[in-house]
């Protein structure tokens, strides 16, 4: 779990986003770590969204976290490519290793992500959907329960701790009821419908966007 880390959006130093993200890459420019975080799209989205936002890398225990300032280096589409990639100065971490495309269907994995922004919680499930789309490229899809705050979360096969997928999002169902004559009604995680970024796509990504050498296989991978 020392690759996943959790991202926050803050304005001034009220936490706006939070979100989830894994350390893809880590190098050393002037003496000091340099770490490169892997997120959602969407999640850099919120920074653009008002004036003086910024967005840190928080690690630790909830209350106790050390908080690094990140920038964004590149960014994707939602949701064509709703993956981002953040510098962070100052962080120093094991980076994970990704799966090739020999991923199979029914295979084990867990997920590790910071759900309702708090700290980084573990889920099990299996590969439920894996392929190649002609029209929408590489996608896979886990039965592994989430919540809101898991995007950019990570999904490691058990067997060798190898990056799976980043997760992307999920699909909700709407629950509403009565509570003293008032209607109440908000979102709910389905199960089974969780959507990631397989490994493929996560090379494509960084391949395109100029951090090839960010995928360095032989990096000691956080089991």
């Amino acid at each position: 779990m020392k690759s996943s880390v959790r991202v926050a959006v803050l304005e001034g130093e009220r936490p706006i986003r939070l979100a989830s993200g894994i350390v893809v890459g880590v190098e050393e420019a002037d003496g000091r770590p340099v770490a490169w975080v892997m997120t959602n799209a969407h999640v850099v989205e919120n920074l653009r969204q008002g004036e003086g936002r910024r967005m840190e890398i928080w690690v630790g225990p909830e209350g106790g976290e050390t908080r690094h300032p990140a920038e964004v280096v590149a960014a994707g589409m939602p949701a064509e490519a709703d993956l981002a990639v953040l510098r962070v100065t100052g962080l120093r971490a094991p980076p994970v290793r990704l799966a090739g495309e020999d991923i199979e269907v029914g295979e084990d994995l867990v997920a590790v992500s910071a759900p309702f922004g708090r700290e980084l919680s573990v889920s099990t499930g299996i590969v439920s959907q894996y392929g190649f789309h002609p029209k929408e490229g590489w996608r896979l899809k886990t039965d592994a329960p989430i919540g809101y705050g898991a995007s950019g979360g990570g999904l490691f096969r058990t067997s060798d701790g190898k990056l799976l997928a980043l997760i992307e999002g999920y699909r909700t169902a709407r629950l509403s009821f009565d509570v003293d004559g008032r209607s109440v009604s908000f979102d709910v995680p389905m199960p089974g419908e969780t959507f990631a970024a397989p490994a493929p796509k996560i090379r494509a990504f960084l391949r395109d966007v100029g951090l090839a050498h960010l995928l360095d296989d032989s990096a000691t991978a956080s089991r």
